[in-house]
């Protein structure tokens, strides 16, 4: 067969330029992807014909064994070999060549836009492609004193631009604003509100995350991360970002008036639309509850971990307050029982091991809300953002369009009853007026058509976007599971180092014949007595 490769051991680079033209591990290579792909290697177009002659099954697409064919093929025709299978049999006992394909991150790009363009009714990312998109962190800057206010500033870095940019607060509406105003029909997160009341740091370290998450949302969206207004407000290194971003993209117009498939709405629309946008709205509604559910459930563990934290440093200080106990016990007061001088000696030692064991909780409970709280509520925000489009849906584009037709309607009646009421002049003149306002009417009906049927688009990308981000519930669960794994195999490794410490007090006590773990209240002398 054409695309049997038969010589030769696969490379790991075969395997992971294979994972990003297949990053569902569908098996098979598209030909459009295959030709974009071997256009990166800069080969002469006839070479690349040899090359696609040499493994064409005649199918349209290729088999993984295909692709691998055609990339040794592309890497001997690289080092000026001609293109010929049986070269391979060169490599029979070693490794196949290496083809030069260029930067691998812009190959990813690549294969989702062939892809879109193929289908643009499918959204085409999954979910460690939309993560690899961009890692972004917020920090906060020292406070600055301003004539009334202290104002916080936020450090912004992303990892796909490569930027530290310092933001403030009111730069996040503008942001916002500016999103939503060129792309109405999208998942545009919304910040956190604004507080008039006095902040605390609580507040700012709140607000702080709440921003990563924002822009989290923002970077990994296959429509914001190419926006020139995403790019501005992470790369632009002056001052006052707030009017800057709003100045440089003053009337810029939205995406139904921009986007090629505004034209095609209607072909892209399935005709079910909208039974399936209610079923899906429903569900991911549903879903919503849940996750707030559960986010709610985490936020209970780790106060509780913060909790056993503050318990556990008071366990100690009580320790180390009984162990300072500097009044002497006489002969008079202890009689034979002298082991509190022994047990007070020995209570300094596990004080410092309940330190430890408060330390070790209030770890937990910072993994705790970092690594599995933060998770739910970034994919929280994004459920919650579903639903803010849904309802501009309702109340926007849907309701214009419905307002349009019944304006249309009330027309129609005016120019008919004019019609009816006889030929004279006046009546001549009106029906020609409701003609020409009827016409008009008929043209903003026929955009908010295709708007409404753009939105509906827009709608099906981005519930197939949650979809695509519901598996970060599975990486919740396993990093939950982490947490709670790491965080008890701790705290269990402090209290077996208390427990010798602790049967080490009675050591020397030769009156005391209790065994630690028998209470006081069970003992055979305690009921004998």
């Amino acid at each position: 067969m054409a695309d049997e490769l038969t010589s030769g051991s696969v490379p790991p680079f075969y395997r992971e330029v294979y994972d990003i033209v297949c990053p569902n591990q569908e098996a098979k290579v598209d030909r459009d992807v295959f030709v974009r792909i071997l256009m990166k290697s800069n080969l002469p177009k006839t070479t690349l014909s040899q090359i696609w002659v040499a493994v064409d099954t005649k199918q349209g697409f290729l088999s993984r064994n295909g692709f691998y064919k055609a990339l040794a093929l592309t890497a001997l025709a690289q080092q000026g070999k001609p293109v010929n299978e049986k070269l391979l049999e060169n490599f029979a006992d070693q490794e196949l060549p290496r083809p030069s394909l260029g930067d691998l991150s812009e190959l990813k790009t690549l294969t989702v836009q062939v892809r879109k363009e193929k289908n643009p009714s499918i959204l085409g990312y999954s979910f460690r492609q939309l993560q690899d998109m961009d890692v972004v962190s917020v920090g906060v800057v020292p406070e600055k004193k301003g004539l009334l206010l202290k104002h916080v500033e936020y450090e912004v870095q992303s990892n796909f631009y490569k930027t530290t940019v310092m933001r403030r607060y009111n730069d996040f509406i503008a942001l916002h604003e500016v999103l939503l105003q060129r792309f109405p029909y999208r998942m545009v997160p919304t910040p956190p509100p604004k507080k008039m009341m006095r902040v605390t740091r609580e507040f700012i370290e709140s607000r702080r995350r709440a921003l990563r998450r924002f822009l989290t949302m923002i970077c990994r969206h296959p429509v914001f991360h190419e926006s020139a207004i995403t790019k501005f407000f992470m790369t632009f290194q002056g001052s006052d970002m707030q009017h800057r971003i709003k100045d440089q993209f003053r009337g810029i117009p939205d995406e139904f008036m921009t986007s090629p498939l505004s034209a095609t709405a209607k072909d892209l629309v399935p005709i079910d639309t909208q039974v399936q946008f209610a079923n899906s709205r429903d569900q991911i509604r549903n879903l919503f509850e849940s996750i707030y559910k559960l986010k709610n459930i985490v936020d209970n563990v780790t106060k509780r971990s913060a909790e056993n934290s503050i318990d556990m440093l008071h366990f100690a200080k009580e320790l180390n307050q009984l162990s300072g106990d500097s009044q002497p016990a006489s002969a008079w007061a202890m009689g034979t029982n002298d082991a509190w001088p022994t047990i007070k000696g020995g209570l300094k030692t596990i004080a410092v091991e309940f330190a430890a064991l408060s330390d070790k909780h209030g770890q937990q409970a910072s993994r705790c809300d970092n690594s599995v709280g933060e998770r739910l509520a970034l994919f929280l925000d994004m459920l919650q953002t579903y639903k803010d489009l849904c309802e501009r849906h309702e109340k926007g584009v849907l309701r214009d369009h419905q307002m349009a037709l019944q304006k249309m309607a009330n027309i129609k009646k005016k120019k008919m009853s004019a019609t009816l009421k006889g030929g004279d002049q006046q009546q001549v003149g009106v029906v020609e007026q409701l003609e020409s306002r009827i016409t008009e009417q008929a043209s903003q009906i026929m955009t908010m058509e295709n708007r409404n049927l753009f939105s509906l688009h827009c709608l099906q990308m981005e519930t197939q976007l949650i979809h695509a981000n519901i598996p970060m519930i599975s990486d919740t669960m396993q990093a939950y599971a982490e947490t709670e794994r790491q965080g008890y195999s701790e705290i269990l490794q402090v209290w077996q180092d208390i427990v010798p410490k602790a049967l080490s007090l009675s050591k020397n006590n030769e009156n005391d014949c209790r065994s630690p773990s028998t209470s006081p209240l069970s003992s055979p002398t305690s009921l004998n007595s």
